[in-house]
């Protein structure tokens, strides 16, 4: 019961630790520039200044020179900036001010601001038309490595297996100097061809497919079906939760992928989710507010993905794997 109640705790812990980033960016989503430039970092967006009111309109105020009864202050307008300068005002009338106030326009200004609408249409593009390709070939490699007996099978298997290990910038060079050749550089192509097939998801769905008992495919065989009729009808129906997985994995691949677009693209237009954040970090790094509002936009649909498909990436685990 100790130990049991002690694995929990550890487990608690760990993915306390996990999701504290994710908390403090949306928290930071969510203050308001000035505050963050005043060194707020907490998890609650709070602010926290004076204020002035000078019988017309409620100023926030920086003090510059506190005297004995009057204090000479900035007037700040509502993104910060200084509306009026060195405003003498009665110390007796500043009010400190501190509240917990959600800036929701941070979202809506992120868009405003930079093509974010422009860099998801880009990437659920590549994403889905990658996926789609994944999905085919990884089928028909699978069930040829797993079901179909031809010489040299497994040695074919290992040598996809082994270029797993390969990383990716070993073969950047010349994979580039291979797409300008062809003229893809700067066009979908480079984005989506070079991804239409992934080792991983050929050894994901492989192992599944190892675990369908034989007699289904004989019986299939007896009442006449192909080997194409057979995979399409009887092996991937029983497949769902190996190919929602596989899904997954393909997806936040396209979605998390940086390097490659940023050598194969240049053109705004063609830029994905990641490599305009990356540009959008390096002009502007001084809107943390906006540039943690656009990295919590584009971690969303991920959330949402995975929310949904947990149950099967659960069950394509337990399965895969197993012998016959």
């Amino acid at each position: 019961m100790i130990n049991g109640a002690f694995i929990y705790f550890f487990l608690v812990l760990c993915g306390i630790a996990m999701v504290a980033p994710f908390i403090w960016m949306l928290a930071t989503a969510m203050k308001s520039q000035l505050e963050v430039n005043r060194g707020s970092t907490g998890f609650i967006p709070i602010e926290q200044y004076l204020s002035f009111y000078d019988g017309e309109k409620t100023w926030r105020v920086h003090p510059v020179l506190v005297k004995e009864e009057t204090t000479v202050v900035n007037l700040l307008d509502e993104y910060g900036k200084i509306a009026q300068s060195y405003v003498e005002v009665q110390t007796a009338d500043l009010v400190q001010i501190k509240k917990v106030k959600f800036h929701w326009r941070n979202f809506q200004k992120v868009f405003e601001t930079l093509p974010l609408a422009r860099y998801f249409i880009n990437t659920f593009v590549v994403a889905l038309l990658t996926l789609f390709g994944v999905l085919v070939t990884s089928a028909l490699s699978a069930y040829a490595f797993a079901r179909m007996r031809f010489k040299g099978r497994d040695i074919v298997f290992y040598f996809f297996i082994s270029m797993m290990m390969v990383p990716e910038p070993i073969y950047l060079v010349p994979s580039y100097v291979l797409l300008n050749y062809i003229g893809w550089i700067n066009t979908y192509q480079a984005l989506i061809v070079p991804w239409l097939a992934n080792i991983f998801t050929i050894f994901l769905m492989r192992q599944h497919f190892k675990t369908i008992p034989q007699e289904l495919l004989d019986s299939a065989a007896i009442d006449g079906c192909s080997q194409l009729k057979t995979l399409f009808k009887i092996i991937l129906p029983l497949s769902k939760p190996v190919i929602a997985t596989a899904s997954v994995f393909s997806i936040i691949g396209s979605w998390n992928s940086f390097m490659w677009p940023l050598i194969m693209t240049n053109d705004p237009e063609y830029r994905v989710l990641q490599v305009g954040l990356s540009y959008f970090a390096q002009e502007t790094s001084s809107q943390t507010t906006l540039l943690m509002a656009a990295s919590a936009c584009s971690i969303l649909p991920l959330i949402v993905i995975f929310l949904f498909a947990q149950k099967n990436i659960m069950a394509s685990y337990t399965t895969t794997g197993m012998k016959e």
